[in-house]
């Protein structure tokens, strides 16, 4: 938690230089001028943090965290747990739904096991992890980015129990009903949709007075969500723009937000998913989704499936020449 706390506090800024190079050869490219303004932006966020007038997502990652959730035992979602390992399995063979994502985008996939098989504590009645899980996990998440041969980052994530954790933190922290913050998530009848409302009602009370938004992600969130949220710290450290997932990589961004207003100003939301939340959450936060596909998958789908849009973005500032280029081609 002390590298998460003097990483906020030192945070990477962009390249102003880039941005103003991209912004300026923008309005002078062969097309009318404004009539991709939105792509036109992404190209100059990426040339920002990329630090280069050329921007491009020729080398993507994703990075997929998996974890147990000890609130799954309160019957909160519609899978066991016991699939997670082949589910795990199956994104390291590349035979996920993200996998084949990333195969027509060219990207890579890296699953990153944060604790299956040992579940967070039961957050209704417990801390999620103690200092040193937290601490574990932020490890993981920091040392999963730091060598990684990438121009673009997409975080996503697998876990049963999630949603609710996810629901919980978004919450604590950003108030309101509780039934506002909790969808269906893999799928609950509504008496599933019930347990999942009462037990993040149950982990809101035994919290009360916790303010800090990173003691809160420890109490109430799960290792993956701690992973993700050091996860976005190191590609802000290395000035990797960073696409996130759906409801429950948000809800891992949203106490550093709080700490910093500034701290994922490297970062893009590649999808709105069908979890309430999640949108409400992306109001709070002032973050435009490239998508809105109606997914809740997770595994990162919804950030792969945008990145065609990033990659289409730069080609065109990058690989478009401007009137006076074209006119004194030879």
């Amino acid at each position: 938690m002390q590298w998460m706390r003097e990483a906020l506090n030192s945070l990477a800024t962009p390249d102003t230089e880039s941005q103003d190079a991209v912004q300026v050869r923008s309005k002078e490219l062969l097309r009318p001028l404004g009539s991709m303004q939105r792509m036109d932006e992404i190209a100059t966020w990426m040339a920002a943090w990329q630090r280069t007038s050329r921007p491009q997502a020729s080398r993507v990652v994703a990075t997929v965290f998996a974890s147990d959730h000890g609130v799954s035992a309160a019957g909160v979602s519609a899978y066991p747990s016991n699939l997670f390992q082949p589910m795990l399995d199956a994104h390291r063979a590349g035979r996920s739904t993200v996998g084949a994502f990333a195969h027509v985008v060219g990207a890579t996939v890296h699953a990153v096991d944060v604790g299956i098989g040992r579940p967070t504590g039961d957050i209704r009645t417990q801390s999620a992890m103690d200092q040193d899980r937290f601490d574990e996990a932020s490890t993981i998440g920091r040392d999963s980015v730091l060598e990684l041969d990438a121009d673009l980052l997409v975080i996503g994530e697998i876990g049963v129990g999630n949603t609710t954790a996810a629901a919980a933190v978004a919450a604590a922290l950003a108030g309101g009903e509780v039934a506002a913050w909790v969808g269906r998530g893999t799928g609950v009848d509504d008496a599933g949709l019930q347990r999942k409302q009462l037990a993040v009602r149950e982990a809101l009370t035994r919290i009360v007075g916790i303010l800090d938004p990173l003691e809160v992600l420890r109490e109430v969130g799960g290792t993956d969500m701690v992973a993700m949220a050091a996860a976005i710290l190191a590609a802000r450290q290395r000035r990797l723009p960073v696409v996130i997932d759906g409801y429950v990589v948000t809800s891992a961004a949203l106490p550093l937000m709080l700490l910093n207003d500034s701290a994922i100003d490297h970062c893009l939301v590649g999808h709105c998913s069908t979890e309430p939340g999640h949108r409400r959450l992306l109001d709070r936060m002032h973050k435009e989704p490239l998508l809105d596909l109606h997914m809740r998958l997770g595994e990162g789908t919804g950030a792969m499936a945008a990145v065609p849009i990033i990659q289409m973005a730069c080609a065109g500032v990058s690989n478009v020449p401007t009137l006076a280029e074209w006119l004194e081609r030879p």
